[in-house]
């Protein structure tokens, strides 16, 4: 274990012991351009307790924290606030170094670990409002189911008004920071959204009802310990506001332009139609997919009121690039936006159908049937383009009026 590791301290019993991963740029398919870190935290109680892993690589560092404050022999609990791999990945290598006495999960997180580990020891099951007693400390367990997977729960701890709240109200961001208050709002608030557009937004009916049974019970809160980004330790209701908000998906007058082109013909036309949504009074934001990442659109998308798909035929097909991006945002399920489909052709056309049907799959309000032009847009063709961004326009100010 290496001694170039040190702890944070968090409050008086509580220590950061993670791992920052600085390089790491793909995560499960989201664009992570400022890497990630993955939290852990070491309750000092009369029963030590680690909550939660790292990511296998990052063993090492985790043990070198730990090392810092105690000796990880000297631990008593493992709790497993999720089983995905980014938190649980170094379980088995912590309790072989470790020996805890118990380790504790959700009953869904049991059949998780055992089915990721095949592990030769029992993992203790814990319900929802199961209070656990640390001695001194205490946890308290509250289920999130699907948020975002079906064994996630928060761990409460009472005396330090502490929420370990694991993926919830996190973000991926490495930084030399550990809290939010030292870090800009305005990064803060942008990979906060990205990460809720790219990971919990299929789940947004959840994360209001969780919200709404946070506050019911009236946990007197002062720190957010979540396992991705910065801790929050002021200005909580700015993170549940955000999150409420996100959750709601009420749309704006942004309309997010998203294409690729062979031969600039699409591209064409999707800035033609930009001109129509900007004279219509819309926001027009373009995403040529050449330079922007599925992930980035899906957060653009997150406070939009329309979609603009754009996609040339390619071997009777949509483009690859276009089929990839629908494909990814039908999954994230994003609710009240308007929408059209566009694109340029040569002998066949198939893509404009194609990017509709994936549209109206994802129940995405359409304006007609898709506009279709037949190689280079001539100044007619553009005017189709300028009048589809005008109707765009149009029935997203009736979508805003209706909200």
């Amino acid at each position: 274990m290496s001694k170039a590791f040190k702890a944070i301290k968090v409050t008086d019993n509580v220590y950061w012991v993670g791992a920052i991963d600085w390089g790491i740029r793909d995560f499960h398919g989201y664009l992570t351009e400022r890497g990630t870190t993955y939290n852990a935290f070491l309750v000092m109680a009369d029963k030590i307790t680690l909550i939660d892993t790292v990511k296998p690589p990052f063993q090492s560092e985790l043990l070198g924290r730990i090392s810092s404050v105690v000796d990880p022999r000297d631990i008593d609990y493992v709790v497993s606030n999720h089983a995905e791999m980014d938190h649980s990945g170094s379980l088995v290598g912590v309790i072989e170094a470790v020996q805890p006495e118990k380790v504790f999960a959700s009953s869904m997180g049991c059949k998780h670990l055992q089915e990721h580990f095949h592990l030769d020891r029992e993992i203790v099951a814990v319900k929802d409002g199961e209070s656990l007693s640390l001695g001194n400390l205490g946890l308290t367990f509250l289920e999130t189911r699907m948020l975002h997977w079906p064994d996630n729960m928060f761990s409460y701890m009472p005396e330090e008004k502490l929420l370990f709240s694991q993926d919830a109200f996190g973000m991926h961001l490495a930084t030399s920071e550990r809290f939010a208050d030292e870090i800009d709002e305005s990064l803060l608030e942008y990979e906060g959204s990205k990460y809720y557009a790219n990971i919990l937004l299929p789940m947004s009916a959840l994360v209001t009802k969780l919200i709404k049974k946070v506050g019911e019970l009236n946990l007197p809160i002062e720190i957010i310990a979540c396992d991705h980004g910065p801790i929050w330790r002021q200005d909580l209701d700015k993170i549940i506001g955000w999150y409420a908000k996100w959750a709601e998906q009420k749309p704006t007058n942004k309309a997010v332009v998203v294409f690729d082109t062979m031969w600039f013909s699409t591209a064409k036309m999707a800035e033609a139609i930009a001109e129509g949504l900007m004279a219509g009074g819309a926001q027009p934001k373009l995403m040529p997919l050449k330079s922007n990442h599925r992930s980035n659109v899906a957060t653009e998308i997150l406070d939009a009121g329309a979609l603009v798909v754009g996609s040339p035929t390619l071997n009777n097909n949509m483009y690859p690039t276009v089929a990839d991006l629908l494909t990814y945002l039908k999954g994230l399920k994003p609710k009240n936006l308007v929408g059209a489909a566009f694109g340029s052709y040569g002998w066949s056309g198939e893509a404009v159908g194609q990017v509709r049907g994936m549209m109206e799959e994802m129940k995405i309000d359409l304006v007609d049937e898709g506009l279709r032009i037949k190689f280079v847009p001539n100044d007619d063709a553009l005017k189709q383009c300028f009048d589809l961004g005008l109707r765009v326009a149009e029935k997203t100010r009736g979508l805003l009026e209706a909200a």
